[in-house]
Protein backbone atom coordinates (compact mmCIF):
# COMPACT_ATOMS: atom_id res chain seq x y z
CA UNK A 1 0.00 0.00 0.00
CA UNK A 2 2.75 2.16 1.05
CA UNK A 3 4.44 1.99 -2.49
CA UNK A 4 1.22 2.71 -4.10
CA UNK A 5 0.77 5.86 -2.38
CA UNK A 6 4.39 6.92 -3.50
CA UNK A 7 3.35 6.36 -6.78
CA UNK A 8 0.31 8.28 -7.05
CA UNK A 9 1.87 11.11 -5.26
CA UNK A 10 4.76 11.35 -7.93
CA UNK A 11 1.73 10.61 -10.96
CA UNK A 12 0.30 13.91 -9.10
CA UNK A 13 3.77 15.64 -8.69
CA UNK A 14 3.75 15.04 -12.88
CA UNK A 15 0.00 16.18 -13.67
CA UNK A 16 1.54 19.42 -11.40
CA UNK A 17 4.84 19.99 -13.69
CA UNK A 18 2.97 18.75 -16.91
CA UNK A 19 -0.14 21.78 -15.59
CA UNK A 20 2.24 24.49 -15.65
CA UNK A 21 4.17 23.32 -18.38
CA UNK A 22 1.03 23.30 -20.72
CA UNK A 23 0.32 26.45 -18.89
CA UNK A 24 3.37 29.12 -19.20
CA UNK A 25 3.71 27.62 -22.88
CA UNK A 26 0.50 29.14 -24.04
CA UNK A 27 0.94 31.88 -22.37
CA UNK A 28 4.09 32.64 -23.88
CA UNK A 29 2.96 32.15 -27.32
CA UNK A 30 0.64 35.18 -29.21
CA UNK A 31 -3.45 34.06 -29.22
CA UNK A 32 -4.42 34.74 -32.82
CA UNK A 33 -1.93 31.61 -33.62
CA UNK A 34 -3.42 29.31 -32.26
CA UNK A 35 -5.87 27.01 -33.93
CA UNK A 36 -9.59 26.15 -32.68
CA UNK A 37 -8.33 22.20 -32.62
CA UNK A 38 -5.16 23.11 -30.54
CA UNK A 39 -7.00 25.27 -28.14
CA UNK A 40 -9.88 22.82 -27.54
CA UNK A 41 -7.19 19.71 -27.27
CA UNK A 42 -5.21 22.23 -24.65
CA UNK A 43 -7.68 23.35 -23.04
CA UNK A 44 -9.07 19.89 -22.31
CA UNK A 45 -5.57 18.16 -21.87
CA UNK A 46 -5.11 21.37 -18.99
CA UNK A 47 -8.26 20.53 -17.67
CA UNK A 48 -7.43 16.54 -17.30
CA UNK A 49 -4.48 17.53 -15.70
CA UNK A 50 -5.16 19.47 -13.40
CA UNK A 51 -8.27 17.17 -12.14
CA UNK A 52 -5.40 14.35 -11.88
CA UNK A 53 -3.30 16.10 -9.68
CA UNK A 54 -6.52 16.18 -7.08
CA UNK A 55 -7.36 12.59 -8.16
CA UNK A 56 -4.14 10.37 -7.82
CA UNK A 57 -3.88 12.06 -4.19
CA UNK A 58 -7.72 11.25 -3.70
CA UNK A 59 -7.02 7.53 -4.87
CA UNK A 60 -5.15 6.95 -1.69
CA UNK A 61 -4.80 9.75 1.25
CA UNK A 62 -8.27 11.07 2.92
CA UNK A 63 -8.10 14.71 1.19
CA UNK A 64 -11.94 15.49 1.47
CA UNK A 65 -10.77 15.98 5.28
CA UNK A 66 -8.79 18.85 4.16
CA UNK A 67 -11.73 20.63 3.67
CA UNK A 68 -13.57 19.86 6.90
CA UNK A 69 -17.18 18.61 7.29
CA UNK A 70 -19.26 21.78 6.87
CA UNK A 71 -18.38 22.30 3.48
CA UNK A 72 -20.03 18.23 2.75
CA UNK A 73 -23.28 19.63 4.21
CA UNK A 74 -26.00 19.98 1.76
CA UNK A 75 -28.18 23.05 3.44
CA UNK A 76 -30.41 23.08 0.78
CA UNK A 77 -31.34 20.27 -1.03
CA UNK A 78 -34.34 21.39 -2.72
CA UNK A 79 -32.09 23.81 -4.20
CA UNK A 80 -29.40 21.64 -5.54
CA UNK A 81 -32.31 19.01 -6.56
CA UNK A 82 -33.54 22.06 -8.67
CA UNK A 83 -29.63 22.84 -10.18
CA UNK A 84 -29.46 19.10 -10.20
CA UNK A 85 -32.62 19.52 -13.25
CA UNK A 86 -31.92 22.73 -14.45
CA UNK A 87 -28.32 21.91 -15.99
CA UNK A 88 -29.11 18.56 -17.07
CA UNK A 89 -26.61 16.74 -14.47
CA UNK A 90 -28.51 13.61 -14.73
CA UNK A 91 -27.34 13.25 -19.03
CA UNK A 92 -23.98 13.62 -17.31
CA UNK A 93 -24.84 10.66 -15.05
CA UNK A 94 -26.02 8.14 -17.71
CA UNK A 95 -22.91 9.02 -19.96
CA UNK A 96 -20.67 8.54 -17.04
CA UNK A 97 -22.58 5.31 -16.45
CA UNK A 98 -22.38 4.25 -20.20
CA UNK A 99 -18.86 4.89 -20.55
CA UNK A 100 -17.57 4.01 -17.30
CA UNK A 101 -19.25 3.25 -14.46
CA UNK A 102 -22.01 0.74 -16.13
CA UNK A 103 -19.23 -1.97 -15.84
CA UNK A 104 -19.93 -3.89 -12.27
CA UNK A 105 -16.71 -3.85 -11.09
CA UNK A 106 -16.39 -0.50 -11.20
CA UNK A 107 -19.68 0.59 -9.48
CA UNK A 108 -19.17 -1.96 -6.25
CA UNK A 109 -15.85 0.28 -5.43
CA UNK A 110 -17.94 2.99 -4.24
CA UNK A 111 -21.39 0.87 -3.40
CA UNK A 112 -21.67 -3.14 -2.93
CA UNK A 113 -25.42 -3.52 -2.01
CA UNK A 114 -25.11 -2.67 2.05
CA UNK A 115 -25.66 -0.77 4.53
CA UNK A 116 -21.92 -0.15 5.39
CA UNK A 117 -21.16 0.23 1.08
CA UNK A 118 -23.27 3.36 2.09
CA UNK A 119 -20.97 4.40 4.27
CA UNK A 120 -18.03 4.43 1.75
CA UNK A 121 -20.39 5.83 -1.15
CA UNK A 122 -20.58 8.62 0.92
CA UNK A 123 -17.40 8.32 1.63
CA UNK A 124 -15.90 8.05 -1.98
CA UNK A 125 -18.78 10.85 -2.96
CA UNK A 126 -16.96 13.19 -0.40
CA UNK A 127 -13.36 12.20 -1.90
CA UNK A 128 -14.50 13.06 -5.47
CA UNK A 129 -16.25 16.02 -4.12
CA UNK A 130 -12.96 16.93 -2.48
CA UNK A 131 -11.05 16.61 -5.85
CA UNK A 132 -13.66 18.36 -8.43
CA UNK A 133 -13.99 20.96 -6.33
CA UNK A 134 -10.19 21.31 -5.33
CA UNK A 135 -9.66 21.48 -9.58
CA UNK A 136 -12.75 23.94 -9.81
CA UNK A 137 -11.08 26.33 -7.94
CA UNK A 138 -7.51 25.98 -9.35
CA UNK A 139 -8.60 26.00 -12.71
CA UNK A 140 -11.19 29.45 -12.38
CA UNK A 141 -8.51 31.58 -11.63
CA UNK A 142 -6.11 30.11 -15.02
CA UNK A 143 -9.41 31.01 -17.18
CA UNK A 144 -9.24 34.41 -16.36
CA UNK A 145 -5.53 34.74 -16.50
CA UNK A 146 -6.41 33.40 -20.05
CA UNK A 147 -9.04 36.16 -20.45
CA UNK A 148 -6.46 38.68 -18.54
CA UNK A 149 -4.31 37.99 -21.11
CA UNK A 150 -5.90 37.92 -24.06
CA UNK A 151 -6.69 34.44 -24.69
CA UNK A 152 -10.40 34.63 -25.18
CA UNK A 153 -11.20 31.49 -26.92
CA UNK A 154 -8.79 29.61 -24.23
CA UNK A 155 -10.40 31.54 -21.23
CA UNK A 156 -14.11 30.15 -23.48
CA UNK A 157 -13.05 26.64 -24.00
CA UNK A 158 -11.28 25.83 -20.31
CA UNK A 159 -14.27 27.18 -18.31
CA UNK A 160 -16.41 24.81 -20.02
CA UNK A 161 -14.41 21.91 -20.11
CA UNK A 162 -14.18 23.25 -16.42
CA UNK A 163 -18.17 23.30 -15.90
CA UNK A 164 -18.89 20.18 -17.54
CA UNK A 165 -15.50 18.12 -15.94
CA UNK A 166 -15.62 19.30 -12.17
CA UNK A 167 -18.75 21.23 -11.45
CA UNK A 168 -21.31 18.64 -12.78
CA UNK A 169 -19.49 16.05 -10.92
CA UNK A 170 -19.71 18.15 -7.35
CA UNK A 171 -23.66 18.82 -8.12
CA UNK A 172 -23.25 15.07 -9.16
CA UNK A 173 -22.17 13.69 -5.64
CA UNK A 174 -23.87 16.34 -3.49
CA UNK A 175 -27.10 14.73 -5.24
CA UNK A 176 -26.13 11.41 -4.49
CA UNK A 177 -25.72 11.94 -1.01
CA UNK A 178 -28.87 13.27 -0.61
CA UNK A 179 -30.20 9.99 -1.94
CA UNK A 180 -27.82 7.77 0.36
CA UNK A 181 -28.78 10.66 3.42
CA UNK A 182 -32.68 9.86 2.59
CA UNK A 183 -32.05 6.06 2.81
CA UNK A 184 -29.99 5.96 5.54
CA UNK A 185 -32.56 7.79 7.23
CA UNK A 186 -35.86 5.99 6.30
CA UNK A 187 -33.65 2.88 7.42
CA UNK A 188 -32.40 3.66 11.01
CA UNK A 189 -36.31 5.02 11.77
CA UNK A 190 -37.66 1.50 10.60
CA UNK A 191 -35.11 -0.13 12.68
CA UNK A 192 -35.64 1.98 15.70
Amino acid sequence: MMAKKIFFVFISIGFIVLSYSMIWSILSGNPSNYKLIFIILNSWAATACITGIFAFTGFVFPTHKLFGTRVYKIYNPQLLTFIYKLLGVSLFRKGLLFFFWGAKKNRTKYFNGTKGGMENFIYQSKQSEFGHLGSLLVILPISILFLYRGFVLYALITTVFNIIGNLYPIILQRYHRIRIERILRTTNKRYH
